[in-house]
C-alpha cells in the first residue's frame, strides 16, 4: 500500500452561498486512521468530497504528501472510495468487481491477468471472504457486499482510502461486527483511511483520532479520550456521550449555582453567564442536608446496562440526568446531589 498524508489547508467551500466548509487546516498522518465526525449538515461528507476530488474547494489546497492534488481530477489522485450503499456493479461476480480497477487502468499500468488473479485473491483472504469470488452481488448479505467493496477500493493500491458512512445500512449487529473487523484490517494494511460517521460509538472506537465538525467548521481533532475527558468547546461536550448543561454564574474564578459556590474549577474563565456540564457519572447521591445540587426526580429509565434518573433541579426548569443504578429512586422524591465533576463553558 501506498500510505501518504493528507493536510489540508484553508479550505472553504459554499453551496449558494452557503457556508459549507469554512477555514478548514487539518492534517492526517501517514498510516492514520481518522473519523469524520459532526451532525447532520456539519460538513464532513463535503470534507471528504473536497479530498476525494469529488467537490473542487472554493480556495485552500489539498496535498498528499508532498504533492498538491487540489486541482488533479479524481481519477488521477489515487484514492480508493467507499460507498454507504457499495456501489458495486450488479452484472460483475466478485471476482470482476474488485479487479475492475486494475483491469481499467492504461495498458502500460495495467497486471497481467496471473499477477490480478493473486492479487484479488489476497484481498479476498484480507477481507475474510475467500470462496465467493464467482458469486454476485445479489447473493451476498450487506456486511458481505461491504466487504467487497473495501476489496475494490484497496485493489487499486490507493494513496488514502476514503469511506463515507461505510456501515449506515447495515443493522446494528453486522455493524458491530464490521467495525472490529475494519480496525484489524487497517492494522494489517497500515492504509491512510478517513471515513465519516455520524455515529460516535463507531467514531470513538475505531478512530486514531476524532475530528469533529459543526456548521462546517472543525471543533476539535483529537483521540477519542481527548474529546471526551477534555472537550475544546461547550459544543464538543454536548455532542459527544451524555451530559447536561447547568446554567451557573463565574465570578472571581467561583462557580456559583444561585448563592450556592460549587466545587468546580473555573481558573480562566471570564465572569458572567455560563453553562456547567455533568455526565451522568459525575454526579452522585448524598445525605439531604448536604449536597451541592438538590432536585426532584421526575423521570426514571433504563439506558443499556445502567438506570438513570431526571432530577428537575430546585427553582429551575433544568433537569439533571443522573446514574442511578444501585439506587432505589422513586418518582417525586427529593434528593440531593454532590458533583464529583464537571467542565465548565462560557455563553
Amino acid at each position: 500500500m501506498r500510505a501518504t498524508e493528507v493536510r489540508i489547508h484553508g479550505v472553504n467551500k459554499a453551496f449558494s452561498e452557503a457556508a459549507a466548509l469554512s477555514d478548514i487546516d487539518l492534517t492526517v498522518r501517514e498510516g492514520e486512521l481518522l473519523a469524520l465526525l459532526g451532525p447532520s449538515g456539519s460538513g464532513k461528507t463535503t470534507l471528504l468530497r473536497v479530498i476525494a476530488g469529488l467537490e473542487i474547494p472554493d480556495s485552500g489546497r489539498i496535498f498528499f504528501g508532498a504533492d498538491d492534488v487540489t486541482d488533479r481530477p479524481v481519477q488521477q489522485r489515487g484514492i480508493g472510495f467507499v460507498f454507504q450503499h457499495y456501489a458495486l456493479f450488479r452484472h460483475l461476480s466478485v471476482f470482476d468487481n474488485i479487479a475492475y480497477g486494475p483491469r481499467s487502468r492504461p495498458r502500460a499500468r495495467r497486471p497481467s491477468e496471473a499477477d490480478l488473479r493473486q492479487r484479488v485473491h489476497e484481498l479476498l483472504a484480507l477481507v475474510q471472504l475467500e470462496g465467493l469470488d464467482r458469486r454476485f452481488p445479489a447473493q451476498l448479505s450487506g456486511g458481505q457486499r461491504q466487504r467487497v467493496a473495501l476489496a475494490r477500493a484497496l485493489a487499486i493500491e490507493p494513496r488514502v482510502l476514503l469511506l463515507d458512512e461505510p456501515f449506515g445500512a447495515l443493522d446494528a449487529q453486522v455493524r458491530k461486527d464490521l467495525r472490529r473487523w475494519l480496525r484489524a484490517i487497517h492494522r494489517e494494511t497500515g492504509q491512510t483511511t478517513i471515513f465519516v460517521t455520524h455515529d460516535q460509538d463507531e467514531a470513538l472506537e475505531l478512530a486514531d483520532r476524532v475530528a469533529i465538525l459543526n456548521g462546517g467548521r472543525l471543533e476539535q481533532v483529537a483521540s477519542a479520550d481527548d474529546v471526551y475527558d477534555a472537550p475544546a468547546s461547550a459544543f464538543v461536550m454536548s455532542f459527544i456521550g451524555e451530559s447536561s448543561a447547568v446554567p451557573v454564574r463565574i465570578s472571581g474564578g467561583r462557580v456559583l449555582f444561585g448563592d450556592r459556590a460549587l466545587p468546580v474549577p473555573a481558573a480562566g474563565i471570564r465572569d458572567g453567564e455560563a453553562d456547567l456540564f455533568v455526565r451522568p457519572g459525575d454526579l452522585s447521591v448524598c445525605d439531604p442536608g448536604s449536597g451541592d445540587l438538590h432536585g426532584r426526580v421526575v423521570g426514571l429509565r433504563r439506558v443499556g446496562m445502567t438506570r438513570r434518573a431526571d432530577i428537575r433541579l430546585a427553582g429551575t426548569e433544568t433537569d439533571a440526568e443522573l446514574d442511578s443504578s444501585g439506587r432505589d429512586l422513586t418518582l417525586g422524591e427529593d434528593i440531593a446531589l454532590s458533583i464529583e465533576a464537571g467542565r465548565v463553558f462560557p455563553r
